[in-house]
């Protein structure tokens, strides 16, 4: 016979109680198993992106060394700047789309992914995206610390320049200890950052726009002008291992698989907007327009420097510590340098914040939500992003284009998932309190807080591309008809999942369809009971108290 089990001891309880995440002073919600501060429905009060907002915000996404180390690695594969300047063009049109189709619901019903995936996954189940989400993110925000914290150290090294020749290594030399020192400087920066709401951050993200948008302009000019063309590259001829076909379709599929994350939480993003439609305009033309701006000059400038410099450099923190050693120290260049350094740094820090910060860090708010919040998230994952030693993965240029299709095999899936069912199967209505109840009483409980019918449509998404994956993960030679399919992973895995939820619907329809609205109330409210305490979510109209 089992034991009764023993309450905690007052002191554990009081140590519980402070560590609990805070709430307004005048809240009228509780923190609970499925609620906090930042899991709500975004009040009216923190819905303050406009327009122009999301203007900054997509320089920040698609105008960053990302996107311009993106459209440069493909170039290692064979293509020509032509050709690979055409992946990304497609690419970035069919991101575009997606992101407006993505962000829907956070526009009418002002939820983000976490909340999101509850009603497509279940209450319980819907912890599956969010973790895989985390775990996706974790990486990603590794990457992009690494890449800041290198930013900062040819920063210093344009300051300095015996930091700059520093030689010591470590990992086995693929880590520079002047790169790890960056890296600790970055982080400083990064907390501080991000101890600012994201309903606050327009302005730290014009300052990013502004630096780094300079930074470009200033590396296009140099190149341009020392070259007067658009360098070697656009005049050699392709020399694909496979083909034109595969390479040029795996370009696409890297392109939707580096934004995959974004796309797929846009609605962590538009639940900002201070109305309907806000972030639509930029979603559709902005979004495309700065990822192929960003990553044709990324294409000019390391074509014109490979005739200047005489190698192929693909990321611009590293091209600008060449052009220190090109130009012998000279203080003109030290002084450029030290300003375009500036960019790439500021840049890291909010396309750190946009794509990983925010989101991974609400993602973990939905699974402790008494205890992490966006800010408190955001920290864990920044430390699981640099246990995850993103130099390794960044080493080899088809490694990385490995670890950018890799993601949107999981990815792809997940957003099938919910487009199906957002807009066709429920037809954009939802019951929206029902997504904070964790028991029977809520339509989205299914069976024992899981949607069987997600779970399928997921694992006949991913079937086709995974071994795809792994045959590539071992051998980076390995060409059938597997490799292909994962070559195309993103659009296998969108239209095999989105297909699949939606005939297995049609067969078998989910309970609660066409019950609640096709918006947020701004009235609603509600009491019930969730374990053994009292969940009161209540979002006023004037939202004062939130």
């Amino acid at each position: 016979m089992l034991a009764p089990r023993s309450s905690p001891s007052p002191i554990f309880r009081s140590f519980l109680k402070v560590v609990e995440v805070p709430k307004d002073e005048d809240a009228v919600y509780n923190n609970n198993p499925w609620t906090n501060r930042d899991l709500i429905p975004m009040p009216a009060d923190r819905r303050t992106y406009k327009i122009w907002s999301y203007v900054i915000y997509w320089f920040i996404t698609g105008s960053c060394i990302s996107a311009y180390t993106t459209g440069s690695t493909l170039l290692a594969y064979g293509l020509t700047a032509t050709q690979a300047i055409a992946c990304i063009v497609i690419g970035a049109v069919i991101v575009g789309f997606l992101c407006i189709a993505c962000g829907w619901m956070g526009e009418r019903h002002h939820i983000g992914f976490t909340v999101a995936s509850r009603f497509s996954w279940g209450l319980r189940g819907a912890y599956f995206p969010v973790v895989l989400r985390v775990f996706i993110a974790m990486f990603w925000d590794g990457l992009q610390a690494y890449w800041g914290g290198q930013a900062v150290a040819v920063t210093i090294g344009a300051i300095f320049p015996g930091y700059a020749a520093m030689q010591t290594s470590l990992a086995g030399g693929i880590l520079m200890l002047k790169d790890l020192i960056g890296l600790i400087i970055y982080y400083m920066f990064f907390l501080t950052i991000m101890r600012i709401p994201p309903e606050k951050l327009q302005r730290p993200f014009i300052v990013s726009s502004i630096m780094f948008g300079g930074t470009l302009i200033g590396l296009l000019t140099w190149a341009v002008s020392n070259t007067h063309s658009g360098g070697p590259l656009f005049q050699q001829p392709s020399d694909p291992v496979h083909g034109i076909g595969w390479p040029m379709t795996f370009g696409i599929t890297a392109i939707l698989g580096a934004w995959g994350g974004g796309t797929l939480g846009q609605s962590d993003w538009t639940r900002y907007a201070n109305r309907p439609y806000a972030p639509t305009l930029s979603q559709l033309f902005i979004a495309p327009i700065c990822i192929i701006s960003c990553t044709i000059i990324g294409i000019i400038v390391t074509s014109c420097a490979s005739e200047i410099i005489g190698e192929l450099v693909w990321e611009p923190f590293l091209l600008l510590s060449a052009l220190q050693d090109h130009y012998n120290n000279s203080p003109r260049v030290r002084a450029a340098i030290f300003f375009a350094g500036l960019g790439c740094v500021v840049s890291q820090l909010g396309i750190s914040i946009v794509l990983n910060s925010v989101s991974a860090g609400m993602d973990l708010a939905g699974i402790a939500p008494r205890y992490l919040n966006i800010r408190r998230g955001a920290y864990i994952v920044a430390a699981l992003g640099i246990a995850s030693n993103p130099w390794q993965y960044l080493s080899k240029a088809a490694t990385f284009l490995t670890v950018l299709s890799g993601f949107s095999i999981f990815l792809a899936p997940f957003s099938g998932i919910m487009l199906a069912d957002y807009l066709v199967v429920r037809r954009c209505i939802l019951k929206l309190e029902d997504c904070y109840i964790g028991d029977s009483r809520s339509i989205y409980w299914y069976h024992s807080g899981v949607h069987w019918r997600a779970v399928l449509a997921f694992v006949l998404g991913v079937f086709p591309t995974m071994p795809g994956l792994i045959m590539s993960t071992r051998d980076p030679n390995a060409w059938n008809g597997w490799v292909r399919t994962f070559h195309i992973a993103f659009f296998v895995g969108l239209a095999i999942s989105f297909a699949a939820f939606w005939l297995i619907c049609r067969i078998s329809p989910p309970p609660g369809l066409g019950v609640g609205l096709n918006y947020h109330d701004e009235d609603m409210g509600w009491d019930s009971e969730v374990g053994s305490g009292k969940l009161h979510l209540k979002v006023e109209s004037d939202a004062s108290a939130s």
